[in-house]
């Protein structure tokens, strides 16, 4: 018995035990939980020493808009998934604060993360860096490599570094496009085309093998137009001609050969940078202006995120002014219903301009566009809430960017006012629909159909059918119903007669500079001049306020973003990432493909542009 007490007393302490140590971890859980709750809730203003540089590091491309809500994004940080961005706005208002900032010496333009960036939002940060210039403090660039966008950038420094083993690698702009015709030949795939407009050529990835000539013959005029302004604006910016930049890149293949083959080398021998230097070097230059970081045996450096902190948690200190400009963002492409920032949704943006619409706080909105259009019935709901804007008394201004094409223009139309950068690609005010038919497809293994309806249009919709005549001929009376209110709203909308905008719609392109001139734009300027437009035509005073619009959170989602936030620095503390790699045969089809497969689900006619840049 002593030995059965014995064993049962060992037993019953060594249960205590391990439920203690149970109850400790869980208290040790719910510590760390709160912590890292607490830590994520928690904004963190950095310290700014009283002599710096800041470090301008854009990630990804430079958008008008994050993609996806702000728990996608924080989502994406802990998965490593997803491409990133820049917000163009972001950029632009640290450059602007940093300009009259005493503890900002300097500014250092760190472009090897930048991928993506339409030429209109390049040239608004040379003109916000140039601005900075114009404080007396210098900006420095250096860089392994520049391509295009980033040299564009970096050409606008005081002075501009390359790596002895780098090289600036220009091209020049490309409009290129995969055709899918002889792919749908061999499968057997029907690709039945309804369209309207002459020179609406995105149809043209299903119907041809090669560019058609009036395509290539308008792209040449519009990308002639950007490589034109680029080359302007770097050879102002460098001190050359334009012609200079022409030869750089049609005559590397020959001069390079002056320097044995030296890519760093001729960038210099060329003037596109002042000197060759390591980064090493480069750093012991700027701390020559910022003052030297001796724990980090570089310059005294902020990061401009951490900087940008600083200015919004400022900016939350003071009051908001109770007459206010509002700015709703549409960047994407136009799908229907409701669709998280980086795509339009219909139901979306029209929700935002009818909030603004009833919002006592706001008096004027512009309406900043970047977006090669979409579904037709997203922008039709967009357009009538801006038309119930101007109704409401409330002016509404659109702001084009890099492009602000076909439904993109039709929401645009409806403003008191459009402002474009000369750079802007714009118009494309045409209408198409496109519908395959595997019937041939499947013929090829055996598969046939057939059946019977109680209409001529029964199953007339089946994919696995050849498509039935009345069917097609119902699609292209929509299409060119589609087409003829598109024109009939901008007409009505800029004043003008139908047949005057029939003239300069037919799908065709046309860049801010020429749509002014063909009145489809009001005036060349960037989001400032319109956000003084609005201001201007609402009668606001001076100090007038300026309201980024956007959707609303719910506190459990606020909540959860703070912790997947929390999260998120933590991953990238340890270094650990999450990449799940689901597998999607769409994704190996050509982008403009994929683009097209997501628009036409719905079956509805499209206002969409590919005049995307390359």
């Amino acid at each position: 018995m002593p030995v059965m007490r014995a064993i049962g007393s060992f037993f019953r302490g060594a249960w205590r035990a391990l439920d203690g140590l149970r109850k400790v971890l869980h208290l040790a859980l719910l510590l760390l939980l709160f912590g890292i709750l607490f830590a994520a809730m928690r904004d963190s203003v950095p310290y700014i020493p009283r002599q710096a540089a800041l470090v301008l590091v854009p990630e990804g491309a430079i958008v008008e808009e994050l993609s996806g809500d702000a728990l996608d994004r924080a989502l994406s940080r802990v998965t490593g998934d997803g491409r990133p961005e820049t917000r163009l706005h972001d950029l632009l208002e640290v450059i602007a604060a940093a300009a009259d900032d005493r503890r900002v010496r300097a500014l250092v333009l760190d472009l090897g993360a930048l991928d993506g960036a339409g030429l209109p939002k390049l040239q608004d940060l040379a003109r916000a860096l140039a601005a900075f210039r114009e404080s007396g403090k210098k900006v420095y660039a250096w860089g392994a490599y520049f391509d295009q966008r980033q040299y564009f950038l970096a050409a606008q420094a005081d002075e501009v570094y390359l790596d002895p083993a780098g090289a600036v690698l220009i091209e020049g702009f490309g409009y290129f496009r995969q055709y899918l015709l002889g792919a749908a030949d061999k499968l057997g795939v029907d690709i039945n085309v309804f369209r309207a407009g002459t020179h609406k050529s995105a149809t043209d990835t299903f119907t041809r093998s090669d560019m058609a000539p009036d395509d290539r013959a308008e792209a040449a005029v519009w990308l002639g137009a950007l490589w034109d302004a680029w080359k302007a604006d770097v050879a102002a910016a460098r001190g050359l001609e334009p012609v200079a930049l022409q030869a750089y890149v049609d005559r590397m293949a020959l001069d390079l050969r002056e320097v044995d083959g030296d890519l760093a080398q001729y960038a210099l021998s060329r003037g596109l940078v002042d000197e060759l230097l390591t980064r090493e070097q480069f750093e012991q230059r700027v701390a020559e202006v910022a003052g030297r970081d001796s724990d980090t045996h570089s310059y005294h450096a902020v990061d401009w995120q951490p900087y940008l902190t600083v200015l919004r948690s400022e900016t939350r200190l003071r009051k908001q002014p109770a007459r206010n400009v509002g700015i709703v963002v549409a960047a994407g492409n136009f799908l229907d219903g409701e669709q998280a920032p980086g795509q339009v949704g219909g139901e979306t943006l029209a929700g935002l301009l009818r909030d603004a619409r009833f919002d006592d706080a706001i008096e004027a909105v512009v309406l900043r566009i970047d977006s090669p259009g979409g579904s037709m019935f997203a922008s039709e709901l967009v357009q009538r809430e801006v038309a119930a804007l101007r109704a409401a008394g409330k002016p509404v201004v659109a702001s084009m960017g890099s492009i602000a094409a076909s439904a993109g223009y039709l929401i645009a139309a409806r403003a008191d006012r459009i402002f474009a950068a000369p750079t802007t690609i714009t118009g494309s005010i045409g209408v198409f629909m496109v519908l395959p038919t595997f019937e041939a497809t499947l013929g090829k293994v055996g598969i046939t159909s057939d059946g019977f309806g109680t209409t001529a249009l029964a199953g007339s919709g089946s994919l696995g059918r050849d498509l039935d005549p009345d069917l097609a001929a119902v699609l292209q009376a929509s299409v060119e119903h589609a087409y003829r209110r598109f024109v009939g709203l901008v007409a009505e909308a800029r004043e003008r007669s139908f047949d005057e905008i029939d003239g300069l719609a037919q799908g065709r392109v046309w860049t801010g500079h020429d749509a002014k001139q063909a009145g489809l734009v009001d005036e060349l300027g960037d989001l400032d001049d319109a956000i003084a437009a609005a201001a201007g035509l609402a009668g606001l005073p001076a100090d007038y306020g300026v309201l980024w619009l956007q959707p609303s959170l719910g506190w459990r989602e606020l909540l959860a973003l703070r912790l997947r936030s929390g999260l998120a620095g933590t991953f990238d503390t340890l270094g650990l990432q999450l990449r799940p790699s689901p597998f999607s045969p769409s994704a190996y089809l050509p982008a403009e493909v994929q683009t097209l497969l997501e628009l036409g689900r719905a079956g509805r006619p499209l206002y969409w542009c590919p005049c995307r840049v390359e």
